[in-house]
Formats: structure tokens, C-alpha cells, sequence
């Protein structure tokens, strides 16, 4: 089961991120004014997330006692098993990294060649699935690499 922490931090920085964009969307505020609103919240938010972490060193010696017996149940496996781990997000990001600038790349030159010629789109789309296939492989990768753990 999740604790507090677990799923406070990520709520308080989704609501802190989304905030200014939504006068954004309705067309009250500039893109200026909305790029210094999200630069605050991001700011907020770790602020909130230093202040967190202060409060929990205060009390750390309590936590720590209750921690203690479930936090070495938990802490199973070898330095391989992490590297293992390690090297399948590596592989799983770096492929999708690669896909996104790939496709990014891709996509509009294919929907300016389909607006010039609308028979070009059958080719164009070729394109732009091959820079995806490269996340779908760098995902296929970091399974086999997990399957072997």
C-alpha cells in the first residue's frame, strides 16, 4: 500500500504544473505570464518537496524504528540484478528519446509532402512508423533483458 509521500509528492506537482496552463487554454493570460506562473509552481513545488524532507529528518529517528524491519525484507537481489534493471530503463528511454526526435523529424515533412500531393501519403506514413519502430525495439530489448533477471 501506498504511504503518504508515495502519492502526495507526484498530486501536489501535477496540480502545481497545471495550474497556470489553465487561463492559458481559456485565453485570459499570455504565453509570457503563464512560462513565470509555471516556473513559480515548479519552484513551489520543490520547495514543497525540500520542506517535506526537512520535516522528515526531524523526526527521523521515530520513522527510522518503524522502518527498519520492512525496509530489509525489501532490499533483495545482487548488484547484477541492478545493473539488469538500470540497462533495461536505459534501453526502454534512450529508444524513446530517439523515437521522439525521430518522429519529430518525420511528421512534418510527411504532412507537407501529403498537402502537395495527396498520393504521397502512403509513403510518408512509412517514415514516420519507422521512427516509431524504434521505441517499440528499445521496449522489446529492456523485456528480454528483465525476462534474463
Amino acid at each position: 500500500m501506498l504511504n503518504f509521500m508515495e502519492w502526495f509528492l507526484p498530486l501536489v506537482l501535477i496540480v502545481l504544473i497545471s495550474l497556470p496552463l489553465i487561463k492559458v487554454f481559456r485565453g485570459r493570460v499570455s504565453v509570457v505570464s503563464a512560462k513565470r506562473r509555471l516556473f513559480g509552481h515548479v519552484f513551489g513545488f520543490f520547495g514543497v518537496v525540500a520542506f517535506i524532507f526537512g520535516f522528515q529528518l526531524l523526526f527521523q529517528n521515530q520513522l527510522m524504528a518503524a522502518e527498519t524491519e520492512t525496509a530489509v525484507d525489501l532490499m533483495t537481489g545482487t548488484m547484477a540484478q541492478g545493473l539488469g534493471f538500470l540497462s533495461a530503463a536505459l534501453a526502454t528511454g534512450m529508444s524513446a528519446l530517439g523515437a521522439g526526435i525521430a518522429v519529430a523529424a518525420a511528421a512534418p515533412a510527411a504532412i507537407g509532402a501529403f498537402s502537395e500531393n495527396e498520393k504521397n501519403f502512403g509513403k510518408s506514413l512509412i517514415f514516420v512508423a519507422l521512427g516509431e519502430g524504434v521505441a517499440i525495439y528499445g521496449l522489446l530489448i529492456s523485456i528480454l533483458i528483465i525476462n534474463k533477471l
